[in-house]
């Protein structure tokens, strides 16, 4: 493994499956050096992606993988946030201890990261950050409190960074509606699914492409934040 200054490179948390997948397979594509951060490190062989077994609620996983990235690679051009869990539990009943799991990957993991890899960004003075958040946040719905709170939080966390950044890195927020893929099956509790759920679903390589198209405008224009959803979903 060596280090390649003419290439880009993106560290993709979460993408072995789903969306970070999709993400993962387009900046390939696109000739940009990836690096996928997931609690599952096999994934598919390519020459361009490479995979690091990390779990990104874990403050000492997230040091073992800042070293291991820049000593081989550099320091990440792109930082796609998208590692997540997902929970449905109602407030009254649900397992604090589920809940702070959730908490810990979908909030403490993002800012574990961005703590890690934006000061390099800024000293650069150039660099671009995207958050997969969820059409759920700001979104208070029976049984989702837990994981809509998540990406709330994630969502303020976002734009405070654009705000303390500024101007040298862009910062967008992805927010995904229902996307065929295997996120229902798991979440820690709960058992929706795209059928159930009947409104149609968009598939992630259509989230990749947002995120491409965030990451491709023109110096001193920012994508701040990207909405896709089944046009059936209504919420």
């Amino acid at each position: 493994m060596t280090k390649n200054a003419s290439t880009k490179i993106a560290l993709v948390t979460g993408g072995s499956s789903g969306i970070g997948k999709a993400i993962a397979r387009k900046l390939s594509s696109e000739g940009v050096t990836v690096v996928v951060a997931d609690l599952n490190k096999s994934g598919e062989q390519h020459e361009n992606i490479k995979y690091r077994k990390c779990d990104v609620s874990k403050a000492e996983e997230i040091d073992d993988l800042y070293s291991w990235t820049t000593e081989n690679f550099g320091h990440p051009d792109y930082l796609i946030l998208n590692a997540g869990r997902g929970i449905q539990e109602k407030l009254t009943e649900g397992d604090p201890e589920k809940w702070k799991m959730v908490l810990e990957t979908n909030l403490l993991g993002p800012l574990r990261c961005i703590r890690a890899f934006t000061p390099h960004m800024i000293s650069q003075q150039k660099g671009n950050v995207v958050f997969i958040s969820s059409v759920s946040a700001n979104q208070p719905h029976p049984y989702g409190g837990i994981y809509a709170a998540s990406k709330s939080a994630l969502e303020v966390i976002a734009e405070t960074l654009r705000l303390e950044a500024l101007p040298h890195i862009n910062v967008t927020i992805v927010s995904p509606g229902i996307v065929d893929t295997a996120f229902y099956k798991h979440q820690i509790s709960g058992n929706n699914s795209v059928d159930q759920m009947a409104m149609g679903a968009i598939n992630p390589e259509e989230i990749a492409e947002d995120v491409w198209y965030a990451l491709n405008k023109k110096k001193g224009t920012s994508i701040n934040k990207i909405i896709t959803r089944p046009t059936l979903q209504n919420f």
